[in-house]
């Protein structure tokens, strides 16, 4: 009976540490700036009800980074609204999972120097019934093993201020 339990320890042992090596992030995906900012798109991407990989998505992010967005009110005045990453994890949980949320890449410019990345990066976006357009603009560094996302900020058209032509894609 001893030799039954230890060997069950063992297998539910073994099962635990593969459900969670499951959250890690892959490590290619962040050797490129491409490869980190397409899995953030994937990461929060998926119809209502999927579960994200939000261990995966804080593995993207520098502790410390802030997520943004920029929201306009009825008379065309900037609102921001800045998150932690554990606040927006929180929230991500709540909308993305709850309502369902798509987004995928129109376009993407990349501008890098000694360790530091912009990229800005237009979208379509499609979340319960809204359907827009936008930018996203990620602030990355690179620690000599891989990229980090230290920051993102985005704006949507839900204002009525269109895309111009060259990021709408």
């Amino acid at each position: 009976m001893k030799y039954i339990i230890t060997i069950l320890f063992v297998l539910f042992g073994i099962l635990y540490l593969s459900a969670q090596n499951s959250l890690e992030l892959d490590s290619s995906v962040v050797k490129t700036i491409d490869g980190t900012i397409n899995e953030s798109l994937k990461i929060i991407t998926g119809e209502r009800g999927k579960k994200r990989n939000w261990e995966s998505f804080r593995q993207l992010f520098t502790p410390t980074a802030q997520i943004s967005v920029l929201n306009h009110d009825s008379t065309g005045n900037g609102i921001i609204r800045t998150y932690t990453l554990e606040e927006f994890v929180r929230i991500g949980m709540k909308y993305y999972e709850g309502d369902g949320f798509i987004e995928y890449e129109l376009n993407k410019t990349i501008n890098e120097y000694n360790g530091i990345a912009h990229v800005f990066q237009s979208y379509y976006a499609k979340e319960s019934n809204i359907d827009e357009k936008g930018i996203n603009s990620f602030q990355l560094i690179f620690d000599g093993k891989r990229w980090w996302i230290t920051s993102l900020l985005w704006v949507s058209d839900r204002n009525g201020v269109k895309l111009p032509t060259e990021y709408d894609k």
